[in-house]
């Protein structure tokens, strides 16, 4: 269990899946359709479902670019937190909305794979929360031109290590979209 203390809840994170961040992402429509079971699942479980929407310099905010793809809806109730970094908890509310929720277990979807869902989930473990990363649910672009491995490998990889990881009080790991559970752990 997470070191947070009573925090015993789980929360599904959507991290920026947004029409200009996954406009060119790998096997796109799959990760997207596997992120509407996942966001339809946690609803009808009474599962907090958490929004990330990034916005910057290329990413402005109000744009077409930076809206939640339209196979996607986040309801009026759901959290959205907007962010600027990385790490979905830099410089952010994310920490405020799940401390409030009694939220200390992540279960991660979203994009990009290599920057902010890399980011999101170390910075998730090293603030105390368990942080299990959907492994068919995040995905990335093609960034080889700038020497980065092709994006299956990219996803490969963050699977691979993650499954591995672990903190002291803190659980880690990766599971695929049909094996998610978003009961308490006991």
């Amino acid at each position: 269990m997470s070191t947070l203390e009573n925090r015993p809840h789980t929360a599904l994170l959507v991290i920026d899946v947004q029409n200009g961040v996954v406009a060119g992402a790998t096997r796109r429509d799959e990760v997207v359709a596997n992120i509407a079971v996942l966001v339809d699942r946690a609803r009808r479980e009474s599962v907090p479902v958490v929004w990330v929407q990034h916005s910057d310099n290329g990413l402005a905010r109000g744009s077409d670019d930076w809206r939640i793809v339209p196979e996607l809806e986040r309801a009026d109730t759901e959290p959205l937190v907007e962010k600027s970094y990385a790490d979905s908890f830099e410089a952010t509310d994310l920490e405020t909305v799940l401390s409030g929720l009694g939220v200390g277990r992540l279960v991660v979807t979203g994009a990009q794979t290599d920057v902010c869902i890399r980011s999101t989930l170390h910075g998730a473990l090293v603030r105390g929360y368990d942080a299990t990363l959907v492994s068919d649910a995040h995905t990335t672009e093609d960034l080889t031109a700038w020497g980065a491995p092709p994006p299956e490998q990219v996803i490969a990889h963050t699977n691979l290590y993650w499954a591995h990881h672990s903190a002291p009080g803190r659980t880690a790991g990766t599971v695929a979209t049909a094996d998610v559970t978003f009961a308490e752990a006991s």
